[in-house]
């Protein structure tokens, strides 16, 4: 397992969702340039998130894992940095009070920027050009010297990465992620909502624990502090093999760029490459499973992946559709389950629920999502087994993206704030409503 395959033998497998640069030599001196860059994460730190994965894996903890479709080189600043986090500590905290179960907080960031796509070109009006895959590879401005693939922004993305990282761990060491700031979390457009105002009420009640908590001399660390991690699809190759090296302390492999990195539904194909890098790194790894996944493919997967069965290193995604869910997850879960593998469990009830809106915009409906989790979580209650977490599409923003929930967003209110560059995702009020009708559900569970 201490080895890493060269770049080369992956590319020999014909690796799937790639870009096709113009320049080998440019990519191999962006490359050149990555091996020589400092580690954005360490690898006692995914061992850490293993350990928490496995407490997931076996039912003790929930995981929360959420951010952007894509993040954007743009979106690089402390306010934007701050409103993802603070959207998902908001609801961390919903889940961990309500549902009593210790939270796995993972970040959609610090390395969300490659986007795998359906189709390699895009045409408007007559005019064809590469498709967008992200600010990792290309622009988003629909212009040929855009859409060009510049192995460069691989080297942007470590500096974006290295950024944000930054950020966020001022941010979750340096006191606001300290529980005795839940109500300063619900400013803004939020506090205004029911849902906001059903948040006071709970902080209300969380302030009132801490004090109590603080009179009898008990003040842990745990409540002035939280663990954060960073997560991504590890879809450019070229950027994760560069950002794979061996760590001092073990002779073993981790992929530095994110404490958990996936496979996408579209990458998973069993001797593909993405699949064989993956299966040499010591990280917490996670796969995206959509309805065309059969019980052997899981197992087969698991097998490869994780041959020694490590609890706490592979998380199986879920991402059927609302209306396939309760069709085609039972079989996968009795199968896995049944061949004693040990697997975390999550929902992803965003990418199966994607359709376009009358007015042209590509949405989600939040009934749509939250009945893809119902479904989640009623199909492990009838097998015994455990609904690990959820996996979501978000913003802090104010953003009108997906349609539905408290705010009743409809088709027409999408072009008011319709913000991303890839897929709809849940804005804060929409995120903070989905924690606590998770809660309820988690309670049940």
């Amino acid at each position: 397992m201490s080895t890493i395959p060269d770049l080369a033998s992956l590319h020999a497998l014909g690796p799937a969702q790639q870009p096709t640069y113009p320049d080998r030599a440019a990519v191999d001196k962006a490359v050149a340039k990555l091996r020589t860059m400092p580690p954005l994460v360490f690898a006692g730190e995914c061992d850490d998130l293993t350990s928490k994965i496995a407490a997931v894996a076996r039912g003790e903890a929930f995981m929360l894992q959420g951010g952007d479709c894509a993040e954007t080189f743009e979106g690089v600043t402390a306010d934007n940095v701050r409103n993802k986090l603070r959207v998902l500590l908001q609801m961390a905290v919903v889940l961990t009070y309500a549902a009593s179960v210790p939270v796995v907080k993972v970040g959609r960031l610090a390395g969300q920027y490659a986007k795998p796509r359906s189709s390699d070109l895009e045409t408007r009006d007559g005019v064809t050009l590469p498709a967008y895959r992200g600010d990792a590879v290309n622009g988003f401005e629909f212009t040929p010297e855009a859409r060009v693939p510049n192995p460069q922004r691989l080297v942007d993305v470590y500096h974006a990465s290295a950024s944000t990282l930054n950020l966020v761990r001022a941010f979750v060491t340096g006191g606001y992620a300290d529980l005795r700031q839940v109500h300063t979390w619900n400013t803004d457009f939020v506090r205004s909502s029911p849902v906001g105002q059903q948040y006071e009420q709970l902080a209300g009640e969380i302030e009132r624990a801490l004090t109590f908590m603080k009179a009898i001399g008990a003040d842990p660390d745990e409540f002035h502090r939280v663990d954060f991690h960073s997560s991504h699809e590890a879809l450019v190759l070229e950027y994760e093999h560069a950002m794979t090296r061996i760590d001092s302390r073990t002779d073993l492999p981790y992929d530095v760029s994110g404490h958990f990195v996936w496979i996408g539904e579209r990458t998973r194909q069993l001797s593909g490459a993405h699949v064989e890098l993956l299966s040499h790194i010591r990280n917490p790894i996670g796969v995206k499973l959509g309805p065309t996944t059969t019980p052997d493919d899981a197992i087969a997967l698991a097998q490869r992946l994780n041959p020694d069965n490590t609890a706490g290193r592979l998380t199986f995604i879920t991402r059927f559709g609302a209306g396939k869910i309760r069709d085609g997850l039972p079989h996968l879960i009795e199968k896995v389950t049944a061949s004693g593998l040990e697997v975390a469990w999550i929902c992803d009830p965003m990418h199966g629920n994607t359709f376009e809106a009358s007015s042209g915009y590509k949405t989600r409906r939040f009934d749509d999502v939250i009945e893809e989790v119902q479904g989640f979580f009623d199909v492990h209650r009838a097998l015994g087994t455990w609904p690990g977490g959820v996996h979501v599409e978000l913003t802090g923003d104010d953003v009108t993206e997906c349609v539905g929930g408290g705010e009743e967003l409809t088709d027409m209110d999408l072009s008011s704030r319709y913000e991303s560059v890839c897929d709809p995702r849940l804005n804060r009020v929409q995120s903070l409503e989905l924690s606590f009708l998770v809660a309820e559900m988690l309670r049940q569970a």
